[in-house]
């Protein structure tokens, strides 16, 4: 089955139903609030932010948020995200229930940290 694919980050939001279409523009401008200067674009079929490279996705499912900052701000914030489901670079917020905005943001924090020491290596 072919992956339906979209040119904006509005067009993937208004694909979903619009209780989960609130949810996307809140964690959306939650996102831009800790990085305001944060581009905007489609990379891997989901809404990816960029801060000198990419930064953070997110994703819709049926049962979750997949909010994506990469190995690094996983590791970094284990113990605060215990209450959800992990892996690498991949955590699954339920998607009944409010997301963590406080934890998301030090997320993408831990994120742009990660992307500056990046910058400062090359």
């Amino acid at each position: 089955m072919k992956m339906k694919t979209f040119a904006t980050i509005d067009e993937f939001i208004g694909s979903y139903p619009e209780p989960v279409q609130d949810i996307l523009q809140e964690l959306r401008s939650v996102i831009h609030q800790e990085v305001p200067e944060a581009g905007e674009k489609i990379a891997y079929g989901i809404p990816t932010f960029t801060f000198h490279g990419n930064l953070v996705h997110f994703s819709a499912y049926e049962k979750h948020i997949g909010f994506y900052p990469g190995a690094a701000p996983i590791a970094e914030l284990k113990s605060e995200l215990k209450a959800y489901e992990t892996s690498k670079g991949t955590v699954r917020f339920p998607i009944d229930k409010p997301l963590p905005y406080s934890l998301i943001r030090k997320m993408v924090q831990s994120a742009i940290r990660r992307n500056l020491q990046k910058i400062k290596k090359s």
